[in-house]
This record gives structure tokens, C-alpha cells and sequence, in this order.
């Protein structure tokens, strides 16, 4: 029976016995009469009615009025023919009083029964739900297929990991030197480079069973739920003996613990990263379980986890350079017809910052749209307008909304920032412009194509706000600075970022010097914030004002580039030269 069922009935019981029971109560109690009187009052016909019940010490009798009396009962036989022979109506009750009493009993005992089995019931759902949450639905995969070989790019990272794994497989060996077993790595990088692969490869080349859980399954609003999960998951883990017990996003309970303003923090995430590290010193160096964590950001995870003896190894995972989007090209077109006509090399140098996941959205994009021309195979333009559209978004079909004085605007925003970038930038390639707007909202689109490189200095930062400021500044060099548009929001956006970047990180500003101003914030030394606003606004003006000058002197060159995208749509890096003269 459903549970709103036995409510509803429960209450129906409830209701009829309590109003019998107060019906009891508020009818007027009769008036008593002596048996004599009786006797007296029947003899002279006062008398109409008798109830009468040989159970009972006393009778009910109405008169003729229609008042009632009660008087002894004399639990005679002749009793009831003397009351006869007067014309006095007789009503036995016998039995009625015992029924009442017994419904009563019944009514609630179904009540008692009820109420009891809803309690019961409630108890026995909350038993399980609290068993469902304190415990964690873990499985193991005991035959990884993945190894190394399937894995393109961050040599480094593999190399590294051979190690571990070699470990793994010949403790004997290492246990001969003294060496112990790394407790704990930890994959850091950016999302989507390859952090859960590579820990299914360290499994996968080990030939050990794989545990995998996000650190967002330690978390709950229920006080101990966390930290009885992680030592379920370890105890399991032991029971298997060897094994990698890999932990995504370890982010999520593992912060720094610097608790409130109070001084309190988290319980529940403080028990939980208490029993995990823990749990990680309790480790034998023989037993061959490794624990392997990622993060996108290594830098707000507790001191405690990050120590010698918890994770050990700290890994970067990072974007893969040529040669790593080469091997990823490469895999992920193995199962894939592709064309003659498509050039890898050309792909791996176009995807600068590409991750590995990315590279394969692109893949798999090329893919999808040669199935839909079903020509056999995937042709460059398939990988060319997959390509843009991994980064700015599908074209848009209907255009008939765009006014003319739109596409104006766009054609010398998108030639400004393709015009700046071919003047100051000549490192970089332009290999598209176009002002078809795109389904992420974009208006049109200068794809900048960087040289691959370990770090930025200051002149390439300077020189990614100046391609970004070129767009606005080629709006007001046109139309005016009363017909800006808001084009510029992202651009602005991104630029801001970098000089935020340049003068509070990086040190890069004379006036702010060589302080990192996060460090400062996070100790209570936040009064130069408004020094530091105007630092970045003077920085801002000079920059601009110089990508102002530049469109100002090559006014011609921005006209010529702004006709062309409003005739074809879209110019490519060999058209773009031809309009520049480039050589």
C-alpha cells in the first residue's frame, strides 16, 4: 500500500473514533429516577420507552415528553412483561454497549498498527539512504587495455611513469637499494590533456586493477560520509593487493584549509582529506598500491597532500608541442579514410594550444562532416572547417538579418586586428579572416596563429594586447569614436586579462614593481588596489594609442583588407598577403 494510502486511511480511523468518543462525552447524561418512581410513573402511563439490556446494572427510559432517565435494572424475567402489559415500548440493547467498546479496541489497534508501520517503514528508508550515502558503488577494472603506445605526446610524462610502473611490477628490485614505492602522483595541467588516460595507461602497462573515483564523490553535506567513503575505497583496494587508485579532480577535496574568518572551516571536507592522507600513510612500501591524482590547479591543494610521503611525484601534464599534436593527429585518424589531399604537418603547426581532447573533437568534427557529403573520406576542407569550428563555432546559415552597416563594421574590426597582427606581430600568422558570424555568437573572426613557445615575455604580451586592441581602435579610426560598437567586449576582455597578468603577477610594471599581488591580497595587504587599476589603465592607453597611429598611417591597406572581406567573406593568409604585398 502506497504510503499517502495509509495516511488517508489512518486519519479516516482516527477521525470516526475520536468524534464516537467525544459523541460520548457531550450527549447530556439522563436524569437518574428511583426505581420506585418508576414503578409509580409506568403505572399512570408517563412512561413510553424503555432501552432495556440485562448486561447493564441500570435501564434508559424516555417519558413522554421525550426526556430521558436512567434507574436501577432488576434483572427479572417478569421485568419485561410488567412493561408490556403498560403499553411501554421495549428496546433491548443488549450487546451494543460491548460492541462499541470492541470497535474502540479494534479502531485503535488499526491506529496503533498504522502509525507504527509508517515509523517503521520511514526508519528502514532513512537506515538505507544513509547506508546508500556512507557508501561508494566501486568497481575495479581489472584488465586495463590501454598502455603508453596509446597515449600521444608528454614524453616526459611517460618516461616518468615507466619508472613507476617498473615499480610496480619488481619491487624486489627497488626494495634491494632501499627505494621505496612513491605513495602518491599527482597529474597537473590544463583540462583536457590527457591526466585520466595516462593514469589507465599506468594500470594498463602494470597489468594491476584500476580504481577510478572523482574527488567530488567525497563530498557531502552529511558530516563523516566523506571520510567513511575514502576508507571503504582504500580497504577495498588492500583487499586487491596491487593496484592505482586514481582520484579526478582531487581539487574538490583536497583545498588548502585555511578555514573562515572565524577560524572554522569545512568539517565535513577537513575529516574527509584527514582520512585520506591518513589513509596514504598507512600504506606498506611493499604493497604496490599507488594512488594518482589530477587537478587543473595544483596550486590551491593543501600543503599536507603535497609533502614527501603522500604524493611524491608531482607530474605536469601540459599542452603537447608539434611534434605531440603530430602523434595525436596521427591516432586519431588510424581509423579514420583520410584523403590524400590532408596534411598533418600543416595541422599540427596550425593547432597551437590545441589539448589532446580538443585535437580529438576536431577529428571527430572532420569526420562527421564528410559522413554527412559521404565522399569516402575525409578531405582537407572537412579538417579545415572543422578546424574553425572547434574554435569559433559553426557558420551561420541565415544571414538575412544582417544589416549592411553591420557588415561594415565587422569587416574593419575583423581587418584591424588582421592588419596589426601582419604590421607589429610578423611572427605570427593570419590564416583566416572572415565576418560570417558564427553560432557562438561571434560577428566574424581573425584566427592568429602564434609560434609555438615555452614562455611569453613581456614583448609578446604587449603584442597580444595590441592585436586585441586593434579591432576597436580600427572602429574609431573609420567611423568615429562616437560609433564605437560593442564588438570589442571580448577583445577588451582578453587584454585586460593580460595586463592584470603583466602588472599583478608577473612583475612587469616599473611603478608596481617586481611584487606579485595575489601573495599580497591573500595577507591582508589589499590597499593598493586602486594604484594598481591606474597602472593598468595608463598601460592600456599607451598601447592603444599606438595600434591607433599604426591603422592611421596604413589607413589604405586597412580599406583594402575591409573591401576584399565584404566582396569574398572570408580571406585566407596567401590572399591576405597579396592585398598587403607581401612578398
Amino acid at each position: 500500500m502506497k504510503r499517502k494510502g495509509v495516511i488517508v486511511m489512518t486519519a479516516t480511523i482516527l477521525v470516526v473514533c475520536i468524534s464516537y468518543i467525544l459523541y460520548g462525552f457531550f450527549v447530556p447524561t439522563p436524569s437518574k429516577m428511583s426505581y420506585n418512581d418508576f414503578l409509580d410513573a409506568s403505572g399512570r402511563g408517563k412512561i413510553s420507552k424503555v432501552y432495556l439490556n440485562d448486561d447493564e446494572s441500570f435501564i434508559t427510559l424516555e417519558d413522554n415528553n421525550g426526556k430521558k432517565f436512567i434507574t436501577d435494572n432488576p434483572r427479572t424475567e417478569a421485568f419485561k412483561e410488567y412493561l408490556l402489559k403498560h403499553d411501554i415500548e421495549v428496546k433491548e440493547t443488549r450487546g451494543q454497549f460491548q460492541i462499541r467498546n470492541f470497535a474502540i479496541l479494534i479502531g485503535g489497534s488499526i491506529i496503533v498498527f498504522m502509525l507504527l508501520s509508517i515509523i517503521s517503514k520511514n526508519g528502514s528508508k532513512q537506515l538505507q539512504k544513509n547506508n546508500r550515502i556512507s557508501s561508494m558503488q566501486i568497481t575495479p577494472v581489472n584488465s586495463m587495455h590501454i598502455r603508453f603506445d596509446d597515449v600521444a605526446g608528454n614524453e616526459e610524462a611517460k618516461e616518468s611513469m615507466r619508472d613507476l610502473v617498473d615499480f610496480i611490477k619488481n619491487p624486489e628490485k627497488y626494495s634491494k637499494y632501499g627505494a621505496r614505492l612513491p605513495r602518491g602522483v599527482i597529474f597537473y595541467g590544463p583540462p583536457g590533456t590527457g591526466k585520466t588516460l595516462m593514469a589507465k595507461a599506468v594500470a594498463g602497462e602494470a597489468g594491476v586493477p584500476f580504481y577510478s573515483v572523482s574527488g567530488s564523490d567525497f563530498v557531502q553535506v552529511y558530516v563523516g560520509v566523506g571520510a567513511s567513503r575514502v576508507r571503504e575505497l582504500f580497504k577495498k583496494a588492500r583487499e586487491k593487493g596491487k593496484c592505482v587508485i586514481f582520484i579526478d579532480e582531487i581539487d574538490a577535496l583536497g583545498k588548502k584549509r585555511d578555514g573562515g574568518m572565524d577560524g572554522s572551516g569545512n568539517d565535513e571536507r577537513d575529516q574527509t582529506l584527514n582520512a585520506l592522507l591518513a589513509e596514504m600513510s598507512g600504506f606498506n612500501d611493499s604493497q604496490g598500491i599507488v594512488v594518482i591524482a589530477a587537478t587543473n590547479r595544483l596550486d590551491i591543494l593543501d600543503e599536507a597532500l603535497l609533502r614527501p610521503g603522500r604524493f611524491d611525484r608531482h607530474i605536469e601534464i601540459g599542452l603537447p608541442d608539434v611534434k605531440g599534436r603530430l602523434q595525436i593527429l596521427k591516432l586519431h585518424s588510424q581509423d579514420k579514410p583520410m584523403g590524400k589531399d590532408v596534411d598533418l604537418h600543416e595541422l599540427a603547426h596550425q593547432t597551437v594550444y590545441f589539448s589532446g581532447a580538443k585535437l580529438e573533437s576536431m577529428m571527430n568534427e572532420a569526420a562527421i562532416m564528410a559522413a554527412k557529403r559521404d565522399s569516402g573520406c575525409i578531405e582537407q576542407e572537412d579538417i579545415q572547417r572543422a578546424f574553425y569550428t572547434v574554435v569559433a563555432g559553426a557558420e551561420k546559415k541565415d544571414r538575412s538579418a544582417i544589416s549592411s552597416m553591420d557588415k561594415k563594421i565587422t569587416a574593419f574590426h575583423e581587418a584591424g586586428h588582421a592588419l596589426i597582427t601582419k604590421l607589429m606581430v610578423p611572427k605570427n600568422r593570419v590564416s583566416k579572416v572572415t565576418i560570417i558570424p558564427s553560432t557562438k555568437g561571434a560577428a566574424g573572426f581573425s584566427m592568429n596563429i602564434p609560434p609555438d613557445s615555452m614562455y611569453f615575455n613581456k614583448t609578446d604580451m604587449e603584442n597580444n594586447i595590441r592585436i586585441c586592441l586593434a579591432g576597436r581602435a580600427a572602429e574609431e579610426v573609420i567611423f568615429g569614436k562616437d560609433r564605437i560598437t560593442t564588438g570589442a567586449s571580448n577583445d577588451l576582455e582578453k587584454a585586460t586579462q593580460v595586463v592584470i597578468n603583466m602588472v599583478r603577477r608577473f612583475g612587469m610594471n616599473e611603478r608596481c614593481g617586481l611584487l606579485n599581488y595575489d601573495i599580497l591580497y591573500k595577507n591582508g595587504m589589499g590597499a593598493q588596489d586602486m594604484n594598481m587599476i591606474a597602472e593598468c589603465k595608463a598601460y592600456m592607453d599607451i598601447i592603444y594609442k599606438e595600434v591607433m597611429g599604426k591603422l592611421i598611417q596604413n589607413k589604405d591597406a586597412l580599406y583594402n583588407i575591409a573591401n576584399a572581406l565584404l566582396k569574398k567573406e572570408t580571406l585566407d593568409e596567401h590572399e591576405l598577403d597579396e592585398i598587403m604585398n607581401i612578398a
